[in-house]
């Protein structure tokens, strides 16, 4: 089989210039809401549940539809795709920051993840296809460092919009706006794929199926526990009905000639055991952003900027490992052993972090950020890499898509299961404070009582203790669910990253027509 030429050095750095903006915006929006949001809800007159689902309403539809763009990408123009999803970005941005009301803002922040979750599957499939599996580990540095930035610079962006008069919180959804746009133009100029003409038919009935099962267990883990207990009827019906479709999406997806997510891709080893591993990394990813900013804010007292510059430390781990990580997969064109101390590395940090509180020196737990950073950024992208490496570059879609949409998943569980366990460790916490203070439970408002302003000093204090107190928890149950991330890593078999664009043997199922010709500029 003749090899696509590779795209020069120069070429690749101008057109990863394009995809890397892009998906940057694509992340922020995602995470700069985080700590804006106290200040967007009050001024929309929103409730706790439309809080939660302004965050969820995004996830939600970036995770079911990642599968779907990455199968669009095997099929038709790749760089057509990544327009269309930053235009659908951009709309959603743009809709966001015009919200009258929580509805609105929940719909338009929906709308909006259908473009992210195109962009966050389809940059690495694209990188794919400019890229051998050998030389992709130094340019997935560059990828790793953008989303690094994105998910830890997000908050700290959201805090200094909503803190600055002459902005507002509008500007957290504007921001990204004319970024977008600059790219858009960019990988107009910069962005040559072949692309590969096929008679298809896309799987509509199982794309469906797919989307409204996992739609359904994520409403399920946004609701438990808040709005109904674990074990209840509710719980019952709404897992037992995500499972009955997810059960009929494979019926489906191993009958479809054109499936969403290939059967085949799935059962090979290798990518098995990535999906386990990108759970955990996803749990690690988003829950370490989200609770960390939330223990500096609360259980320490510092302000939302304050909080996003405490957090540094976990973003220059992911950097600095992405970069030096990347570089030397490329150079040794191994991969297993630098995925599996990354792994070991990520339960390390949350070890570490399992045992802080309130007091806990900052230094240590920067130590511990750090960590957990250097294991997010040797694994995550790297992930990815091990599945591209061993399918076909017909397939190249779907495999880093399933692999982005089970670490997406695991993120969006992770933080609303370990969002679930906090509320009620701190719960209790502040129940029994009050209690050995002599102190009435109703006193302290609850564990929902966030404007620690309006309490008296001595209060404030149990409530902080509580949250300081609790988060050590979340990252104990943290280290566990890592731990089978290590587990994943160690089964993988060891190979080498091949040096061409595609497999050496041909496909069967590929005709000569469609075999890959070297991209013209």
């Amino acid at each position: 089989m003749s090899h696509a030429k590779p795209m020069s050095h120069r070429q690749i750095l101008e057109a990863l210039s394009g995809l890397l903006l892009v998906l940057f915006v694509a992340l922020v929006s995602s995470t700069i809401v985080s700590t804006a949001l106290p200040k967007i809800i009050g001024a929309l007159n929103g409730t706790q549940g439309q809080y939660t689902w302004v965050v969820t309403a995004t996830l939600l539809t970036a995770t079911a539809s990642t599968p779907i763009w990455g199968k669009l990408s095997d099929l038709y123009s790749k760089k057509l795709l990544v327009q269309i999803s930053i235009v659908i970005f951009v709309v959603g941005s743009i809709l966001s920051g015009l919200s009258q009301n929580a509805g609105e803002l929940i719909a338009a922040r929906a709308f909006q993840g259908i473009g992210v979750g195109g962009l966050q599957a389809l940059v690495q499939v694209v990188i794919a296809a400019m890229i051998p599996p050998r030389e992709r580990g130094r340019y997935n540095g560059y990828l790793g460092g953008v989303m690094a930035v994105a998910t830890v610079g997000g908050p700290l962006l959201g805090g200094v919009i909503v803190d600055t008069s002459w902005l507002g919180w509008r500007w957290c959804f504007f921001v990204g706006v004319p970024i977008a746009v600059i790219a858009l133009f960019v990988l107009q100029k910069t962005l040559h794929l072949v692309t590969v003409k096929r008679s298809v038919k896309i799987d509509y009935l199982g794309a469906s199926l797919i989307a409204a099962g996992v739609s359904v267990l994520l409403i399920w883990v946004s609701f438990v526990d808040g709005s109904f207990a674990w074990l209840s009827w509710q719980t019952f019906a709404m897992v037992g009905a995500g499972l009955v479709l997810l059960a009929a999406a494979v019926l489906v997806e191993a009958r479809a000639a054109e499936p969403v997510v290939p059967l085949q891709i799935v059962r090979q080893r290798t990518t098995a055991l990535s999906i386990v591993a990108s759970l955990s990394v996803g749990m690690a990813m988003f829950g370490g952003a989200v609770f960390l900013g939330q223990y500096f804010q609360i259980g320490r007292g510092y302000t939302p900027t304050e909080a996003g510059l405490l957090t540094i430390p976990m973003m220059a781990g992911v950097l600095g490992a992405s970069i030096i990580v990347g570089r030397l997969i490329t150079r040794s064109g191994n991969i297993k052993p630098y995925i599996v101390a990354g792994t070991v590395i990520l339960v390390l940090g949350f070890a570490a972090l399992a045992t802080i509180d309130h007091e806990t020196s900052l230094v240590f737990v920067g130590a511990a950020m750090l960590l957990v950073g250097v294991g997010v950024g040797s694994s995550m992208q790297n992930l990815v890499l091990a599945v591209q490496n061993t399918v076909p570059l017909k397939d190249i879609g779907a495999a880093s898509s399933t692999i982005a949409f089970f670490r997406s998943l695991g993120g969006t569980i992770g933080v609303s299961v370990l969002g679930a366990v906090l509320a009620r460790r701190v719960t209790d916490n502040i129940t029994h404070s009050l209690a050995a203070a002599g102190v009435p439970a109703g006193s302290g408002g609850g564990a929902s009582n966030l404007n620690l302003g309006a309490l008296p000093p001595a209060l404030q204090h149990i409530v902080r203790a509580a949250y300081g107190d609790a988060t050590g928890h979340i990252f104990l149950i943290s280290a566990g669910i890592a731990l089978v991330g290590v587990a994943a890593a160690a089964l993988m078999r060891p190979t080498a990253l091949r040096t061409t664009l595609d497999l050496d043997t041909p496909d069967p199922a590929t005709s000569p027509s469609e075999k890959v010709t070297a991209p013209t500029h």
